[in-house]
C-alpha cells in the first residue's frame, strides 16, 4: 500500500517550472475573464441552476451514471410523472454542490465536516468516513496498483491534515490553482468514503476556487474536461503515486481549468445575450413582463405553471395565461407527460445542448 504524506511536505519550488508558470498564467487569465462575465449576469442563481446541472451530469457520467439533459430537466420539473433513477442521482449532485457553496459562503472555510455533509447529501447516507477497508484499484490484469488507507484512524488523521492544508494559507504558499490540483489528488488518494469519492472530490475543486475568491459563484466545472480525457485523468492520478509525477498532474489540472473556463465563458456570454433578448422582446410585447418572469425562464430551462405561480406570486389561472402566451409567441415550447404540461425555454435549451457537444 502506498503511504500518503501530508501535502506540505512537497517542496513548493518544484512547481516553478517554465511549463507550469506559463500554463498558470494563461489559465488564471481565462478564469478571471469567466469571473467577470459571470458577475455581469443579473441573477447569479440562473448560472448556479443551469450550469450546476450540467456539471452534475458530467461528473456523474465519469462514475458511469449516464443520463441526458432532457431527462434531467424533466425529472426536475415533473418528478412524479417522470421517474428516472440516474436523473435523480444527478439532481442530488447539484443539491450537494449548492449545500457546499452555502457552507463556503457562510464560513469562508472547507472543513472535514463540510465535506462529510456534501457526501451525505450526494449519497443520501450518513455513514461518514470509512470504517472498513477501501476498494483497491486494479489494472486490466487484475493486479492491485493502488490501495487507499485502510485504517479508520489514518483516514481521520489524513483528512485533518487535508483540512489544514485547504484552510491555512500560511501552511503552503503556492498559487491557489496549483493548490487545488494538489488537494484534489490528495482527497482522491485518501478515498475517505464508501461511495461518492470522485463526485465529492470534483465538487471540492470549484468550492476551493470560490473560497479563494477566484470565482464569486461555482460556475467552473472541470468534469466535462475529465469526461473527455478520462484515461489521462486516471493515468496521471496513478503516475503521481508510482513516479512522484506531481508536475505532470498539475499541468493536466491547469489545462482543465483553462479549457473549461474558455468553454464556460462562451456559454455564459450566450446565456446573457439570450436573457437580454428575451427581456427586451417580452417587455415590448406583453403587459405582464416582469424581471421575476425572466428569472424564472432562465433559472429553469424547463419550467411549469407551478414554478411561475411561485416565482411571480400569481394565481394558477394567471400563470397559465402568461406561459401559454409565451409558448404561442415562440419563447417556450409546450410539452406534456402523463397529463402534466411543462415548458422549455427555446433559446436557453439550444445553448445548453450546444455546450454538451
Amino acid at each position: 500500500m502506498t503511504s500518503i504524506l501530508p501535502l506540505e511536505q512537497l517542496k513548493a519550488g518544484r512547481f516553478d517550472t517554465p511549463a507550469i508558470l506559463k500554463k498558470l498564467a494563461s489559465s488564471s487569465r481565462k478564469l478571471a475573464e469567466l469571473k467577470g462575465i459571470a458577475a455581469s449576469i443579473p441573477n447569479q442563481g440562473i448560472l448556479i441552476n443551469t450550469l450546476g446541472m450540467q456539471e452534475a451530469k458530467d461528473s456523474s457520467e465519469i462514475e458511469n451514471i449516464v443520463t441526458t439533459q432532457d431527462e434531467i430537466f424533466k425529472q426536475e420539473v415533473l418528478p412524479d410523472a417522470f421517474a428516472n433513477p440516474a436523473a435523480k442521482e444527478v439532481q442530488r449532485y447539484r443539491q450537494a454542490l449548492r449545500l457546499g457553496y452555502e457552507q463556503v459562503r457562510e464560513s469562508g472555510l472547507i472543513t472535514a465536516n463540510h465535506i462529510i455533509a456534501i457526501q451525505s447529501e450526494l449519497e443520501q447516507s450518513h455513514a461518514g468516513f470509512r470504517k472498513l477497508p477501501g476498494t483497491a484499484l486494479k489494472n486490466n490484469r487484475g493486479e492491485t496498483v493502488y490501495a487507499p488507507p485502510q485504517d479508520p484512524s489514518e483516514i481521520i488523521a489524513l483528512m485533518r491534515d487535508l483540512e489544514r492544508f485547504i484552510n491555512d494559507d500560511a501552511l503552503y504558499q503556492v498559487d491557489p490553482l496549483i493548490k487545488m490540483a494538489l488537494l484534489h489528488h490528495q482527497f482522491e488518494s485518501i478515498h475517505p468514503f464508501y461511495d461518492g469519492n470522485g463526485r465529492t472530490g470534483r465538487i471540492l475543486n470549484v468550492l476551493y476556487l470560490v473560497k479563494e475568491g477566484l470565482l464569486e459563484v461555482p460556475v467552473l466545472y472541470l468534469s466535462s474536461h475529465i469526461v473527455r480525457t478520462k484515461a489521462d485523468y486516471y493515468r496521471l492520478l496513478q503516475k503521481v503515486r508510482d513516479d512522484d509525477a506531481w508536475e505532470e498532474w498539475v499541468l493536466y489540472m491547469l489545462e482543465a481549468v483553462e479549457q473549461t473556463a474558455g468553454q464556460t465563458l462562451t456559454t455564459v456570454q450566450d446565456i446573457k445575450a439570450a436573457l437580454f433578448d428575451y427581456k427586451h422582446r417580452i417587455r415590448a410585447g406583453f403587459k405582464f413582463y416582469s424581471q421575476d418572469l425572466i428569472n424564472n425562464l432562465f433559472a429553469h430551462p424547463y419550467t411549469k405553471i407551478e414554478f411561475v405561480q411561485r416565482d411571480l406570486g400569481v394565481s394558477r389561472l394567471t400563470a397559465t395565461k402568461y406561459i401559454d402566451a409565451l409558448a404561442e409567441a415562440g419563447f417556450v415550447q409546450k410539452h406534456k407527460i402523463k397529463g402534466s404540461n411543462y415548458y422549455i425555454n427555446v433559446a436557453l435549451n439550444q445553448i445548453l445542448l450546444g455546450n454538451q457537444q
